[in-house]
């Protein structure tokens, strides 16, 4: 379908579409802020039942088994994008195709991942990892239940794929309000059945059985709701070529995304232990907690991207990028203030002891997140084009720099925090190299982007620490200088948000909400 040629059905209607992204969002944020509360309880009760050690254990070793996920991203990544493609096209019988393909293939890579874990993995974990002796067998339960939790997700990642794609996000919520309930309910019977003898064991098993339970819905809620998800003994050569083509050059960018998380998590437990490990599964708990707000943001809003750019609406595409980098910066950025200022209370508070390096750990994993954001919406344009070799080759090259890098610099005896301020140089760099990209590849204004978003959310950061940051140097560690630095953190951020990072217009209609919402409230 060419720009010049697309059905009048297909054209984007802006305003439901907006309307769409802010219900999507809503639903999202529902699971999410359950979601949130939840897990840094759930961290907390699970660290103090498991231990230290047995806590670093589950997540050096599963974090191990989740590398293997870089065989089937890619192609996890192609089917996402096929199946939203064709949505925007509207081609019902080839979207068919995309996902009956797409499931085949991924029964195929279930296959070479058991086959490699089990020979290729085992010998790592037995020999490599920093693992106490009489912890082994507890180590090798999680190894095996990580591998079989991990194959069926890779199963049901088309149907999952699915449901985002058509933007079923009531559905997806739902599901995961349900999975988010189930999972507290493992953490308190492990931290609080004295009949388990064994925590770290049983609660692999749990979390295993769950994961299969939930993907197993999935699979349910899609064959019944998606006519494309009848699953058909067709194996298309043709979508089978794209995708493998598409999913090849993703496999660098995956392959990156996996060693700068899980291969540096695996660099830490063998320069020094499972504690340090601990401490990285702190900071991502927080991390995820806070990045979740947007991260909910963008999936209500990344099909709009692929689906926008499929029907030839590139104008509203390019400032939907544009929205959506900069507004969940802005989501991170109001959470992440108070905690960056407060973080050593803030853990205090939540596990009374913490290993060494969480409070570093999770400021670094904080602002390392505020730099990733910057790129979400411009990687999910960049895959919406289809043409990615060069980008990969490029991108994803300077993205796997993370991994050596690290690894030179802790081989050197420096501090582990380094790692993350690597991962930040590196994310700089790779922010501007999409940019050039997609200035030549889909038409995006890098100038425009950089003036808009960048400067935009620098000046924005900058004026919003101004405050909290005086207050919190100025009064001593406790209460009161938390609900401090806390209260005034949350009006600077708006404030700036309001004055200096939205424009007139978003700032007119900000305000027009909020006088309707009162007025509404009052009657």
């Amino acid at each position: 379908m060419t720009k010049d040629n697309i059905q009048p059905d297909m054209m984007a209607d802006h305003s439901a579409n907006n309307r769409r992204i802010a219900k999507n969002t809503l639903m999202l944020y529902v699971r999410m802020l359950v979601g949130m509360l939840v897990s840094l309880y759930t961290s907390r009760v699970l660290l103090n039942a498991l231990g230290v050690e047995d806590y670093g254990i589950y997540g050096a070793v599963g974090g191990f088994v989740s590398m293997f996920s870089l065989i089937s991203s890619a192609l996890t990544a192609s089917v996402s994008r096929f199946l939203t493609f064709e949505l925007g096209t509207g081609n019902r019988e080839r979207l068919s195709r995309v996902f009956s393909t797409s499931v085949l293939i991924q029964i195929s890579l279930a296959i070479i991942v058991v086959l490699l874990s089990e020979t290729l993995g085992l010998w790592f974990m037995h020999h490599k990892m920093t693992i106490p002796v009489d912890r082994m067998g507890a180590a090798n339960v999680v190894f095996q239940v990580s591998i079989i939790t991990f194959i069926f997700g890779l199963l049901s990642a088309p149907f999952s794929a699915t449901i985002v794609s058509h933007e079923k996000m009531g559905v997806f919520a739902f599901f995961g309000l349900f999975e988010i309930l189930a999972r507290l309910g493992i953490v308190l019977f492990i931290a609080y059945c004295y009949l388990v003898n064994d925590r770290l064991k049983v609660y692999a098993v749990l979390v295993m059985a769950l994961s299969v339970i939930m993907q197993g819905i999935y699979i349910w809620y899609c064959k019944r709701s998606f006519e494309e998800c009848d699953i058909k003994l067709i194996f298309d050569k043709k979508v089978f070529r794209e995708m493998g083509s598409f999913a090849s050059w993703v496999f660098i960018g995956c392959t990156a995304a996996q060693l700068k998380n899980q291969g540096v998590n695996l660099l830490y437990n063998v320069f020094v232990g499972p504690v340090l490990n601990a401490a990285r599964g702190i900071a991502t708990s927080v991390n995820v907690a806070v990045t979740s707000f947007a991260s909910n943001f963008m999936t209500a809003l990344n099909p709009q991207i692929t689906k926008l750019y499929a029907a030839g609406d590139l104008k509203y595409a390019h400032s939907l990028v544009e929205k959506g980098s900069k507004f969940s910066f802005y989501i991170i950025l109001f959470f992440a203030v108070p905690i960056l200022l407060e973080t050593e209370f803030i853990l205090g508070i939540w596990l009374g002891n913490f290993p060494e390096h969480s409070v570093d750990f999770v400021r670094l994993s904080l602002m390392l997140s505020l730099v990733e954001t910057l790129s979400n919406t411009l990687m999910t344009l960049q895959t919406a084009t289809g043409n990615i070799r060069n980008y990969q080759l490029v991108v994803g090259g300077i993205l796997l720099m993370n991994f050596p890098l690290s690894y030179l610099c802790l081989k050197a005896g420096m501090l582990p925090e380094v790692t993350y301020i690597v991962a930040i140089l590196v994310d700089v760099v790779c922010l501007f190299t999409r940019l050039m990209f997609l200035r030549k590849m889909a038409g995006l204004p890098m100038m425009h982007f950089v003036i808009y978003v960048l400067l935009n959310v620098t000046l924005v950061t900058i004026v919003s620490v101004i405050l909290p940051f005086i207050i919190h140097v100025s009064m001593p560690l406790g209460w009161q200088r938390f609900l401090a630095v806390g209260f005034m953190s949350v009006v600077s951020v708006l404030l700036s948000i309001l004055f200096i990072g939205c424009s007139r217009s978003e700032r007119e209609f900000v305000l027009l909400k909020c006088v309707r919402e009162i007025k509404r409230f009052r009657g």
